[in-house]
C-alpha cells in the first residue's frame, strides 16, 4: 500500500518537475499533458492519506479545469452536439441526490431553532450578495462576468456546507434546516437580489430566473424529498451511487464552463480568482461574527459561518446558463465551487480540533 502511495507522489512529483522545466524553457503551451498529470497522481497520493484524503475530490476538479483550459474544444461540442445542453439535465440530478439525502423532518427545525433559522436566512441573504456587489464593483470586472459574481452571491447554500459543519462539530440539524429553507426561498431570494443589485450590469428577467430556479432546484429536491420519504432505506445502492454520480456530474460542468470561458478566463482569470477567494472568506468571517454579535452559541456561529460563505454553485451555474451567459456569468461560480471545498474542508479540520464553548 505504501509503495504504490510513494509511486503515485513520485509520478507527481516528476509531472511537475517536467511542468515548471517547460514553463522556464518558453514552452508553456506543452505543458498541459505533465500539468494534468502531475494533478491526477496527486489526486490519487491524497486519496490514500487520512489525513488529507477529504482534498482529492478538489484535486480532481483542478485536474478537470487543467484539461478543459488545455484542450477546450473537446469539451464545446462534439458532431454538431453542446455539451452545455448536459448542463440543466445534471443539475436536476444532482438536487434530486440533495433532496434523497434530506428529509420533511429537517423543516421541523424552523420550529425548535427560530432565533438561529431567522439570523442565519439574514445573513445569507444580505452578507454574500453586497460583499458580491462591492467586489464587483471594486475589481471593475465586465459587466457580465460582474453579474457572475453577484448570482453566486444571491444563491442560496448548498449541502457541502451541512458536511463541513459535521465535520467542524457545529449544529448540523441547524446546519440541514437553513439549507433546507434557503432553498425553498431561493425562487423569491435569488432573483430579488439579482434584479436590484445586478440589473445595473446585465438585463435581469425577475419571473424567467423564478421559473428556472423552480425548473433546476425546487422540483428535483422535492422528489428527493418524496423519494426518501417512501423508500428511506430501501434504496442503499443509490445511496452510494448518487455522492459519485454528484461529484462526477459537478467536475464535467465545471469542465464545459471553463472550456467556454477559456478566453476571457485567460485575460482576467488571477483578479476573478482573487475576488472569489475574498468573497469565500470575508462571508466565513463576517458570517462567524455576526452571529457572535447576536449572543449566538459557539456551534451556531460556526454552522452559520458554513452557510453563509458556502453557495450553491450549481444552481448559479444553471441560472448562468438559462440566462443564455454561461461562458461569462457562469464563470464565477466555476471558480467559487473548487475553491469553497478548500477553504471549508480547512476552517472545518481547524475547529474539529477545537471544542465549541458551550
Amino acid at each position: 500500500m505504501k509503495i504504490l502511495n510513494k509511486i503515485f507522489f513520485s509520478i507527481s512529483i516528476i509531472s511537475l518537475a517536467i511542468t515548471l522545466y517547460m514553463l522556464f524553457s518558453g514552452n508553456p503551451e506543452q505543458t498541459g499533458p505533465s500539468t494534468i498529470f502531475f494533478l491526477l497522481f496527486l489526486a490519487l497520493g491524497i486519496n490514500r492519506t487520512k489525513k488529507y484524503k477529504g482534498f482529492t475530490f478538489t484535486v480532481l476538479i483542478f485536474a478537470a479545469v487543467a484539461m478543459s483550459m488545455y484542450y477546450p474544444e473537446y469539451f464545446i461540442e462534439n458532431n454538431g452536439f453542446e455539451f452545455k445542453t448536459l448542463i440543466v439535465p445534471l443539475l436536476q440530478i444532482i438536487m434530486f441526490g440533495m433532496g434523497t439525502a434530506m428529509s420533511f423532518k429537517d423543516f421541523y427545525g424552523v420550529i425548535k431553532m427560530p432565533k438561529g433559522v431567522l439570523i442565519g436566512l439574514v445573513c445569507q441573504f444580505t452578507i454574500m450578495p453586497i460583499l458580491g456587489f462591492s467586489l464587483a464593483s471594486l475589481f471593475n470586472f465586465p459587466l457580465e462576468i460582474a453579474a457572475g459574481i453577484i448570482l453566486i452571491g444571491s444563491s442560496p447554500s448548498g449541502l457541502a456546507s451541512n458536511v463541513m459543519a459535521y465535520l467542524a462539530k457545529a449544529n448540523i440539524a441547524l446546519s440541514v434546516t437553513l439549507t433546507a429553507v434557503a432553498t425553498l426561498l431561493a425562487p423569491i431570494m435569488t432573483p430579488f437580489l439579482m434584479k436590484t443589485l445586478a440589473g445595473s450590469f446585465v438585463p435581469i428577467d425577475f419571473l424567467a430566473m423564478m421559473t428556472s430556479i423552480f425548473k433546476i432546484v425546487i422540483v428535483p429536491v422535492l422528489l428527493g424529498l418524496i423519494f426518501n420519504y417512501f423508500f428511506h432505506g430501501k434504496a442503499k445502492w443509490l445511496d452510494k451511487a448518487m455522492p459519485i454520480i454528484s461529484m462526477a456530474g459537478i467536475g464535467f460542468i465545471i469542465m464545459i464552463i471553463t472550456a467556454a470561458g477559456r478566453d476571457d478566463l485567460l485575460s482576467i482569470g488571477l483578479l476573478l480568482i482573487l475576488a472569489a477567494i475574498i468573497h469565500n472568506l470575508l462571508g466565513y468571517v463576517f458570517g462567524y461574527w455576526g452571529c457572535r454579535i447576536f449572543g449566538m452559541s459557539e456551534q451556531d456561529c460556526r454552522t452559520i459561518a458554513f452557510e453563509v460563505g458556502m453557495q450553491n454553485g450549481g444552481l448559479a451555474t444553471g441560472i448562468a446558463l438559462e440566462m443564455g451567459k454561461i461562458s461569462t456569468v457562469g464563470l464565477a461560480p466555476a471558480i467559487f465551487g473548487p475553491w469553497m471545498n478548500i477553504s471549508g474542508s480547512s476552517l472545518a479540520t481547524w475547529w474539529r480540533d477545537k471544542e465549541p464553548k458551550k
